[in-house]
């Protein structure tokens, strides 16, 4: 017997329909991904009780040698992980290690050189409306309309005139390879600090699927949920000489008490990306998301950029008449699980939108292939030939549950039915 049923029912019952929407669906939202089983052990833990503020053996409470065990863990695992000289793991999500990142080796005012969320960025990468484009003065580089691709010209003429404190590398919907070696040679020539946010791509330069930014950044963020394949938060690398003022931007400036069962779910988050299995599946999900793009393309769909080099693409609808918006309503009618995109220069709104973002690591995690890519590519394209038709829509969610059940995510699910 469930004791949240007894307690709660109504929480019990919000968590079951999410579990069996996540089990029933196709998950291609680029971001999201299906943790193990060890790592929500972790996060249900009882090291959620425990306050612990400050860093391992250097804490303000009492009784923290357990969780000091469980930190020491996660520093140590992704410090190797990635080859970096100093690690912080208590940020609560990839926005606030960012914030910790900026403040570390900038004052509120700086000039903050960040790559456009209209062309693939993220809101806190100068975002008007984010802290990022509120504390700083934000100058913003983009891709060029030709191919999509980074426009390194533009954004080393913008450093150049403008003379950032803080340049930002990084993406959220860019689906090409980052060439961090130019950005660092760029922050050298204009005295800024270096910042690479590889929240999206962070499993993929773990597998050496993608080449690392920490030989050449000066901080590197991340979030631990997405590629990595873990819980729900974020952590922070940096040079030695940057550690000591990143330690203290993310506690006390900015963060009370950590969340140690997040960290202690970091740590097996950590743990499992260091194995020759994490690996395997890594190159999957760039195997995957290669399939998905080409069949696609088959399909008649235009990619921004023309494809992908990572776990993610982006699609762009305007020749199809399309919105972002109708394109994500009517392929979750057909559990197909997507997120409505900005695409470059988009002339719709942020909530409307132009395109839709796709992303393989969640149904690589399931255990889908190539056929199943191809096989999604032309449930797409059935849905958005026709995005009113329920009937059209209703077919292929049942081909959809068909396939869904050959590939069970949770082995304990049955017992929460």
């Amino acid at each position: 017997m469930s004791e949240l049923r007894t307690r709660d029912p109504a929480i019990f019952e919000a968590i079951a329909s999410e579990r069996r929407r996540q089990i029933e669906t196709l998950e291609l939202i680029a971001s999201e991904n299906f943790a193990s089983e060890a790592v929500l052990e972790a996060l249900g833990s009882v090291m959620n009780n425990k306050y612990a503020e400050g860093l391992p053996r250097k804490r303000y409470y009492g009784g923290c040698e357990f969780v000091d065990q469980a930190e020491e863990l996660a520093l140590a695992r992704v410090g190797t992980l990635f080859g970096a000289e100093h690690a912080n793991v208590q940020a609560h999500s990839g926005a606030s290690a960012n914030l910790a990142a900026y403040l570390a080796v900038a004052e509120p005012g700086a000039t903050l050189l960040g790559m456009s969320l209209a062309h693939g960025g993220h809101l806190t990468h100068g975002h008007p409306v984010s802290f990022s484009g509120r504390l700083f003065k934000a100058v913003q580089y983009g891709v060029r309309p030709a191919d999509g691709r980074i426009d390194y010209e533009q954004l080393e003429a913008l450093a150049r005139e403008h003379r950032p404190r803080l340049i930002v590398a990084g993406a959220s919907a860019y689906p090409r390879v980052i060439d961090f070696p130019r950005f660092a040679r760029i922050a050298r020539e204009v005295g800024a600090i270096l910042v690479v946010d590889m929240a999206h791509i962070a499993g993929l330069v773990a597998a050496g699927l993608h080449p690392s930014p920490v030989p050449h950044a000066d901080l590197v963020t991340s979030t631990t949920h997405k590629t990595l394949r873990g819980p729900r938060g974020g952590f922070v690398l940096s040079q030695a000489a940057h550690g000591e003022k990143l330690d203290k931007t993310v506690f006390p400036m900015l963060q009370g008490g950590p969340l140690m069962h997040v960290i202690a779910a970091k740590a097996v988050c950590f743990g499992e990306a260091l194995t020759d299995g994490f690996k395997t599946y890594q190159r999957r999900v760039v195997e995957n998301a290669a399939e998905l793009a080409r069949a696609l393309e088959g399909q008649g769909f235009e990619l921004v950029s023309g494809g992908t080099d990572t776990h993610l693409m982006l699609v762009d609808l305007k020749a199809r008449g399309l919105t972002g918006k109708v394109a994500e309503e009517a392929l979750h009618r057909a559990r197909i699980t997507v997120n409505k995109n900005a695409v470059p220069n988009d002339p719709q709104k942020p909530w409307v939108t132009s395109g839709i973002r796709l992303g393989t690591p969640a149904l690589t995690t399931r255990g889908f292939g190539l056929e199943e890519m191809r096989l999604i590519a032309g449930w797409i394209a059935r849905v958005l030939e026709r995005p009113d038709d329920a009937a059209a829509a209703k077919r292929v969610e049942a081909e959809v549950a068909e396939v869904a059940r050959r590939f069970p995510l949770f082995a304990w699910e049955p017992a929460l039915r």
